[in-house]
């Protein structure tokens, strides 16, 4: 039998095909735009990921009977707000996770609302990129759209329901949104009110794992499949990568160097710092996880290499060869990670990239180097929040685009402290979606019996003692310099 995995990301939506063994038998990608039509702002329209779906999943199933698929997953960027009418339309184009134009809303929830006041109701604290304060951005800026809302989905909830006709939601990808009790797995009735949300727009919630519906008819001729195919409710993309990286369970600990970067620490209990710079979200494998999130991460290294050194991606291993041990750890450059804002755990809008140690001797590599450990720094920063509050995170597995760079491995190891696994099979959302899939269908009882038998270490990252103490030293300084900033970025935010 076959399963298929959706990676719904913010410049593309992936596709896996995988077999009962967790064998990745076939992927396909297809792009999308992103548009940003003011600074700082970050839509994109939810019809190019139906179509991506369209033209992707009959190009994946290439060569291979559809009749063997069994189900599908999907794991979706986070937090992006849907707005359907009674028709079923598309009000506006989705705004996106990354999007920073509700400092004001946000303001309001965290400081008018209050910061205990939320975290009683849902457990967190309102950041920009969250789905509550987007709503009360449409309804301030756009009213005659806002009166039109009858349905709010998130991203990857858009796709299942444009295949089932289900409006569903699992509650890993609902605890970003600022309206779900995390602890209770349920809709919160104070924040709906707080928000001016009708309960009707919210969607059903299930565990990630769970089946939600069979392709309808028009869906299943349209991309290719049976009808019997089963689309199980999927999960947030943090959630459906740590299943696709075996972090499930209590203490496990999965970081991402993607796009954006991620902290995930999974836990059977709730749990929440008494600060709120971590989420505090539900799980894809029924429990619960602790989530620390940078809005850049490896697209601060994409941003330095294409963008300002006008390099290409083939070129990324030569840029970095300079870079040889004995420089890690002893770089006199810093770099302030923070190019679209930043959210875990500082949540300051205003917070910018900046270069900080230049001379006259600084040289190409030396930059590239700090914006390698700049970022490695900036992750350190959400673990550090994690171990205020006795987490343990004796190792951790690594994955994501900057993964794949050996040297960058290499600093984050010795920047944390800690082992880094680096995993046979690292597909990210989709692979942890084509795993739910598989227990929405029966073949694993569990999310954990399908991680446990499919998920394999292929090598791990250890840190140097003599190389980590330097590094120890170099984050002492690194901390210092955002508040020496801080008051100086909302001065030149104005």
């Amino acid at each position: 039998m076959l399963y298929i995995g959706v990676d719904l990301g913010t410049s593309a939506c992936k596709f896996l095909l995988v077999d009962e063994a967790g064998k990745v038998c076939h992927q396909v990608t297809r792009d999308y735009p992103l548009h940003m039509p003011h600074t700082g702002w970050s839509e994109q329209d939810p019809a190019a990921w139906w179509q991506a779906c369209l033209d992707g999943i009959p190009a994946l199933l290439q060569g291979f009977d559809p009749a063997q698929v069994q189900g599908i997953g999907v794991g979706g960027q986070m937090h992006g707000l849907v707005a359907l009418d009674e028709a079923g339309q598309v009000i506006r184009p989705a705004i996106l996770w990354n999007d920073s134009r509700t400092a004001k809303e946000t303001d309001y929830l965290n400081n008018v609302v209050g910061r205990e006041t939320l975290s009683r109701y849902t457990g967190n604290i309102a950041f920009a990129g969250f789905t509550a304060p987007k709503i009360l951005w449409m309804e301030e800026n756009e009213p005659e759209l806002y009166a039109r809302i009858r349905k709010i989905m998130l991203p990857k909830d858009y796709l299942v329901w444009r295949m089932t006709g289900v409006h569903a939601t699992d509650y890993s990808d609902a605890s970003g949104m600022l309206l779900l009790d995390v602890e209770h797995k349920c809709w919160s009735e104070e924040m709906c009110e707080v928000c001016g949300v009708d309960p009707s727009w919210l969607a059903r919630l299930y565990e990630s794992w769970e089946f939600v519906g069979c392709l309808l008819p028009e869906a299943a001729a349209a991309l290719g499949l049976p009808e019997t195919v089963k689309v199980c409710a999927g999960a947030g993309d943090n959630a459906a990568a740590a299943v696709g990286t075996g972090t499930v369970g209590d203490g496990r600990c999965n970081i991402s160097l993607g796009t954006s970067g991620t902290v995930f620490i999974s836990s059977r209990t709730f749990g929440v710092d008494a600060t709120n710079g971590l989420h505090a979200f539900a799980h894809a494998d029924g429990g619960w996880h602790l989530m620390g999130c940078m809005l850049s991460a490896a697209s601060c290294n994409k941003w330095w290499m294409e963008d300002i050194l006008k390099v290409t991606d083939r070129d990324y291993p030569a840029e970095q060869s300079p870079i040889t041990a004995d420089r890690l750890g002893r770089n006199p450059v810093f770099f302030l990670p923070y190019l679209m804002g930043e959210r875990s755990p500082i949540n300051d809008t205003d917070a910018r990239g900046t270069f900080l140690g230049l001379s006259m001797d600084t040289t190409r590599a030396d930059m590239t180097q700090a914006v390698l450990e700049g970022v490695a720094f900036a992750i350190r920063d959400s673990v550090e929040v994690a171990r205020s509050i006795g987490v343990s995170i004796p190792r951790s597995n690594l994955c994501g685009g900057g993964a794949k760079s050996p040297l960058w491995g290499t600093i984050l190891a010795n920047v944390l402290g800690i082992p880094l696994d680096i995993l046979v099979t690292e597909q990210g959302p989709g692979y942890g979606g084509a795993l739910l899939a598989m227990v929405c269908c029966g073949r694993y009882a569990t999310v954990q019996e399908a991680t446990d038998a499919l998920v394999h270490v292929s090598r791990t990252i250890e840190p140097d003692p003599e190389l980590t103490a330097r590094y120890e030293e170099r984050y002492r300084k690194f901390k210092q310099i955002y508040p020496a900033c801080k008051a100086l970025f909302k001065e030149l935010a104005k």
